[in-house]
């Protein structure tokens, strides 16, 4: 007996360019939302975690299609 699981069904043709593009719309979304986030932290959650408030402003000054 034979099961259909999850990858025995995938397209093995390739991803198409609407995929391509959507997936890096996705990815363009959440780092402006991470950065708008990480803009909003207080003192000490940056001290929490070890950063500082130019390590923020390096990476929120960042374009949203640069990593």
């Amino acid at each position: 007996m034979s099961t259909c699981t999850h990858e025995t069904m995938r397209n093995h043709h390739g991803t198409g360019l609407f995929t391509q593009l959507s997936d890096t719309f996705h990815t363009w979304r959440d780092r402006v939302r991470q950065r708008r986030e990480l803009a909003r932290w207080t003192d000490r959650d940056l001290h929490d975690v070890g950063l500082s408030w130019s390590d923020i402003v390096n990476e929120a000054e960042k374009p949203f299609w640069r990593a």
